[in-house]
């Protein structure tokens, strides 16, 4: 029988995955949470991520490798599903470390398209895409219709998702929908984010590193934000399709620093070091097509996105904005 209830959510032990879970079940839903723990960063991290979930009766956590183990089992009686699994990080797409994102980005994502093929009860098959696909834009805000063109591997990477889903929707009618996220932020960001990094950096007295001359624009997206797109997406988003998910209001680096300041009440030492590989100059979404099929609009202004995550690192007490009901 049909279960729109029950979801699984790969990768749900990372940043937005872990967001996403407890949104899904707060809202009624029982879901199945995959993931396999890789050592990008601490296994301690993720699993503290689940500690609002681990106790609770809705949640069952799989721990398995989507590139490597049986995935039939996981789709049965799935009504909806959220690939969020990959591998992240920019410039530790170079080199030999891009065998990684060519396992956990590509082969992962079209065995579990393949798998999801089998499973009579799906309605939806959302994924995680990125910004990065786009390089250095032409256009900006960019619209979905601008050609890829990535300045990374791991951007490459996410072109090769798309395609992958493209040709699944087309072969077997799966009813995949792409999301393209601009560089989310908020509690739980990995500890390799510009904004972790900056804030870890800050709080403890210490200098930190600013890649380039800082002038890079960021449209920068507060979790909260990502999630609530990411499960509209799965109930109204048009099968086939991708939208980009933005902040609404892109900053620069240097501008977010000297708010950084001002949050903490202290100055921050900075370090300027040569532009990284792979970083994009400037990135902004235009956010329309969300907005027509499903109903996006950011609601957390940069400013309340950084105090929540701010008061997240300082083990205050922070009370995360409610999420808008799904029409």
């Amino acid at each position: 029988m049909l279960n729109r209830q029950h979801a699984l959510v790969t990768g749900c032990a990372g940043f937005i995955g872990s967001h996403l879970c407890e949104r899904l079940i707060a809202h009624g839903y029982r879901v199945t949470g995959v993931d396999c723990f890789t050592d990008f960063y601490e296994r301690s991290r993720k699993e503290a991520n689940l500690i609002r979930l681990s106790d609770d009766p809705s949640f069952d956590l799989v721990e398995l490798d989507l590139a490597a183990d049986p995935l039939e089992p996981l789709l049965l009686g799935v009504g909806e599903v959220y690939h969020l699994a990959g591998q992240a990080g920019v410039r530790g797409s170079f080199g030999e470390t891009f065998s990684l994102y060519s396992r956990n980005n590509i082969t992962a994502t079209q065995r579990l398209l393949e798998a999801a093929t089998t499973a009579s009860s799906l309605r939806s098959f959302v994924y995680a895409s990125s910004s990065s696909i786009y390089g250095d834009a032409t256009v900006s805000p960019t619209p979905e219709d601008l050609p890829p063109a990535p300045v990374s591997p791991y951007g490459m990477t996410k072109v090769a998702t798309e395609q992958l889903a493209s040709v699944y929707h087309r072969r077997s009618e799966l009813p995949v929908v792409g999301l393209r996220y601009f560089t989310a932020y908020g509690p739980r960001q990995r500890p390799d984010m510009a904004f972790h990094r900056f804030i870890t950096r800050a709080l403890a007295g210490e200098e930190i590193a600013i890649y380039g001359d800082g002038r890079q624009l960021r449209d920068f997206t507060y979790v909260g934000d990502v999630v609530e797109a990411t499960v509209r997406a799965g109930a109204h988003g048009h099968p086939g399709s991708v939208y980009n998910v933005g902040g609404g209001t892109p900053a620069e680096l240097l501008d977010v620093i000297e708010l950084l300041e001002e949050l903490l009440a202290r100055p921050i030492s900075r370090r300027f070091e040569a532009r990284a590989h792979g970083d994009a100059s400037h990135t902004h979404a235009d956010c329309s097509r969300a907005s027509a099929d499903f109903g996006y609009v950011p609601a957390i202004s940069l400013r309340d996105g950084l105090i929540a995550q701010v008061a997240s690192m300082s083990e205050s007490v922070w009370q995360a904005p409610s999420p808008r009901p799904v029409p």
